[in-house]
């Protein structure tokens, strides 16, 4: 288990944004964190994708009202933070929108803000939301039906799926994919078997009730789920576990499982 430093200026933290543009990763922490997001793309799509959560230690991500903020401590924010500058896009699902009205930057350590990604199938959010009106990143809204080109200032692009969408988001040069939340985006990209990497962080809060982290098919045997190897690192008072997926799926939700 390793502690990665909290303090968001160090030395550390600014070779690896130097290893963003093509410098070797730095040894130490952070360096071991992140470095495998930093690597080439091997997927057909050409992009690498990392899932995040913060869930309590009986994993819930929000309260049954959908209240979330905030479940990780200082770490937690840092790391977010972190990863946002780290990545070319921060992805979320339109629920994280709706709840939280995120403006998805990196305030809280140096860096560059990621391209903003927000899925509305149904494009239901009101341009009001900062990620739309702010002007602080270039912002896409997902749908699935056509539409007007624009909703306030971010740009409309309509995919059918999230292969698709992985694939015009490469084609634009955007190929290190942060999938930030919410529990359904997260376990959407799981499900379909596109997360390269998970980052889930596990506050000491126990809340007894509230909104799931993974939503996925209901298994009927323990072999339909997904196991893996993980490695844990402490920040701060939260737990990280770094779990590097490869873009495998849970048995129930591969075609042709048993029942």
């Amino acid at each position: 288990m390793t502690d990665a430093p909290l303090p968001a200026e160090t030395a550390e933290w600014a070779a690896l944004l130097a290893a963003r543009e093509g410098c070797a990763p730095p040894a130490g922490p952070l360096g071991a964190l992140f470095a495998p997001l930093l690597t080439p793309p091997t997927s057909p799509d050409g992009c690498i994708v990392i899932g995040r959560l913060a869930q309590t230690l009986d994993g819930r991500i929000a309260c049954d009202n959908g209240a979330s903020q905030w479940i990780g401590g200082r770490g937690d924010i840092l790391h977010t933070h972190r990863l946002r500058a780290l990545c070319d896009v921060v992805l979320v699902g339109a629920g994280t929108v709706h709840h939280d009205d995120p403006r998805l930057t990196t305030r809280e350590v140096p860096g560059p803000n990621p391209v903003r990604v927000v899925l509305d199938p149904q494009r239901r959010l009101p341009a009001t939301h900062r990620v739309f009106c702010d002007g602080a990143a270039t912002t896409l809204l997902v749908a699935s039906t056509p539409g007007p080109a624009m909703h306030g200032q971010a740009e409309v692009l309509v995919q059918p799926d999230l292969p698709a969408l992985l694939r015009d988001l490469a084609a634009r040069g955007w190929t290190r994919i942060f999938v930030e939340g919410g529990g359904r985006t997260v376990s959407a990209f799981l499900g379909a078997g596109l997360l390269d990497r998970l980052h889930l962080t596990v506050a000491p809060i126990i809340l007894g009730s509230g909104i799931p982290a993974f939503s996925l098919p209901p298994a009927k045997r323990i072999a339909q789920g997904l196991r893996f190897d993980w490695t844990p690192h402490r920040i701060g008072e939260d737990m990280l576990f770094d779990i590097a997926l490869g873009r495998a799926r849970p048995g129930i939700c591969c075609e042709g499982s048993a029942p």
